[in-house]
């Protein structure tokens, strides 16, 4: 449990933005929440991972609550103090958002997840209507009645430890990678029964994202293993294939019109094509080196979309010309695009690097941007997917929240 708790902890810190180690004991201000600092916040990360962070008051509580849901030795009575010492010396320094006003009109409804530091990280638009979504540091798969409000969770355990990607199957079972666990796992809402798919190699220790092609295989990303797979699930034998380029770092994964899986690497300038066959995989680099391109979603035209989070632009690769373009996102180069999907030919992302988060829109026809503040501030949205009816989820890891966008 020792190593999947310290995997969570440097998933969940790295993710936050906080980077290079620094000799970091000596430079903590003074004040009374600096030895609780030292003494609990320091046995699954150095101090740097702090100190080079930076937040307001309720997003430091937050993050206390996510370490507490894995396991940091932090008392009640604690939390007070480090989270204001926390926010005064460490506040937030993001950049300001920039909205752009045009023709379309939206509404976004939010809901707080029940389970304080849950930090939803993936929403899932089910067939009936529920929107799902993991809560990763809390172990648990939850559901959401948006017409009622109520919400069901579902624990995963520390089989299934650190609940990530979601899709569901034809059947309305739901799907998702345990990414602390390395595991894929199924449950069934309506037994409650979870089965667990265990990676076939140790080294793919973290699964990422997955999606069903029309054949119900499930394609996924294993992140920092370097590696794509496969499962089958009529079978549950799982394929798993290195790509070419080393510390690659498949991250978002989509299927084209054709059913062909596509991904981006997060730790290269590189998209990736799976051939649905073999298994063999074709890389096209990206025309910036510095690009890093973190989620991916496909039209129905075949184009591919991606968000640039190292350079804060939008982009796109036609596979039938080998065209590449790029637009700069309109909050500039710190806007950190992240989430991203394709609505009634649109294409919808988040700026999670801006506060407060953005909702943007570009139009490929006319190459014009629209944008909104998300009302609750967004606290970084990782992924978001088109509803069948026409609207778009969200998950807001950072404030615990689900959100619902409907299109005017």
């Amino acid at each position: 449990m020792g190593c999947k708790l310290r995997r969570a902890f440097l998933v969940l810190l790295g993710a936050f933005g906080w980077s290079a180690p620094l000799a970091a004991q000596d430079q903590l201000p003074a004040g009374q929440g600096r030895e609780i600092l030292r003494a609990d916040c320091t046995f699954c990360h150095d101090l740097s991972r702090i100190t080079q962070g930076g937040h307001t008051r309720a997003d430091w509580i937050i993050v206390l609550q996510m370490m507490k849901n894995a396991g940091a030795p932090l008392r009640a009575d604690q939390i007070g103090p480090l989270t204001d010492y926390l926010a005064q010396n460490f506040p937030d320094r993001s950049p300001p958002a920039v909205t752009i006003p045009g023709p379309v009109r939206i509404s976004i409804q939010e809901w707080t997840v029940p389970t304080p530091g849950s930090r939803p990280h993936d929403p899932l638009a089910a067939h009936d209507g529920m929107i799902w979504y993991t809560g990763q540091m809390a172990n648990v798969l939850g559901r959401l009645d948006p017409k009622t409000g109520r919400f069901t969770e579902f624990p995963t355990g520390t089989a299934l430890a650190g609940p990530h990607g979601l899709a569901e199957d034809k059947d309305g079972k739901i799907w998702f990678t345990a990414n602390f666990a390395g595991a894929i796992g199924k449950l069934d809402p309506n037994t409650k029964q979870l089965t667990a798919y265990p990676m076939p190699d140790a080294r793919a220790r973290d699964p990422h994202t997955l999606v069903f092609d029309r054949n119900g295989n499930l394609w996924f990303t294993v992140q920092n293993a370097n590696m794509v797979g496969r499962l089958d699930p009529q079978t549950g034998a799982i394929r798993l294939r290195t790509l070419p380029t080393p510390h690659a770092r498949p991250y978002g994964i989509a299927l084209d019109p054709q059913g062909v899986p596509y991904f981006v690497e997060f730790g290269a300038n590189k998209l990736g094509r799976i051939d649905p066959v073999s298994m063999s995989i074709e890389e096209y680099a990206l025309p910036n080196p510095a690009s890093r391109p973190r989620r991916i979603a496909i039209g129905a035209d075949g184009v591919i979309w991606y968000t640039d989070y190292a350079r804060g632009y939008l982009g796109s690769f036609n596979p039938k010309t080998g065209r590449f373009a790029e637009w700069p996102s309109p909050s500039g180069t710190r806007a950190a695009p992240y989430g991203i999907a394709v609505l009634n030919g649109a294409i919808w992302y988040s700026e999670s690097g801006v506060k407060p988060n953005t909702l943007v829109r570009f139009d490929p026809q006319s190459e014009r941007f629209q944008t909104w503040e998300i009302p609750s501030g967004g606290g970084v949205v990782r992924n978001m997917m088109a509803t069948p009816e026409g609207r778009l989820v969200l998950a807001e890891s950072g404030i615990n929240r689900i959100a619902l966008v409907e299109v005017k």
